[in-house]
């Protein structure tokens, strides 16, 4: 991975408290948070923007309801002081809010997303950075998702569905990397 210019965003997806509640079934990659604490770290030393983004949705009964236990960042993402937090309802962090309007303000030309979960909010904010023009980076091991089923009936370890999304995102969307390159191309 070549050296990331200063004008690239760390966008944090959805690392929120609802993915904790068991109903989701067995995640992949535990250790994400702990990578997304490293990218974090690293990132605010260097001095560049970070964006947070939380989904939060009305409807009762939801585990990301406003104002709901779901709703707040895990530690390991909680943003600092000057640090903007973004509001989304949808899987993509670019419809319905100014994402897009916030990044080109500021100059961005190249956004790392990471976060939860693989195959919905991470896939979908990275697959349209990727369509806006944006230098698209995903941190596979700062990103994790669960298992799920299929409507025929087959089951998926979290690990396929992982896998699966990176794969459909690669090359095609965005370049996808690990948080050791990340931090290498801070240099």
């Amino acid at each position: 991975m070549h050296r990331l210019p200063p004008n690239t965003a760390l966008v944090v997806i959805d690392v929120q408290q609802a993915f904790n509640d068991p109903s989701w079934g067995r995640r992949n990659n535990p250790d994400a948070e702990q990578r997304a604490a490293d990218l974090l770290r690293a990132w605010r030393a260097d001095r560049r923007p970070v964006i947070h983004v939380r989904h939060v949705n009305p409807r009762p009964g939801s585990l990301f309801n406003p104002g709901g236990p779901g709703v707040p960042p895990k530690p390991e993402a909680s943003s600092e002081p000057g640090e903007p937090v973004i509001e989304k309802d949808v899987n993509s962090a670019f419809i319905g809010t100014d994402l897009e309007a916030r990044l080109r303000s500021q100059g961005i030309t190249a956004v790392v997303v990471f976060g939860l979960t693989t195959d919905h909010c991470v896939s979908t904010t990275a697959r349209m950075a990727g369509n806006l023009g944006f230098d698209t980076y995903v941190v596979a091991d700062a990103t994790a998702t669960f298992e799920r089923t299929s409507p025929g009936g087959r089951h998926y370890t979290a690990e396929e569905m992982h896998d699966t999304a990176l794969t459909s995102l690669s090359g095609e969307f965005a370049t996808v990397v690990d948080t050791a390159d990340v931090l290498a191309a801070l240099g």
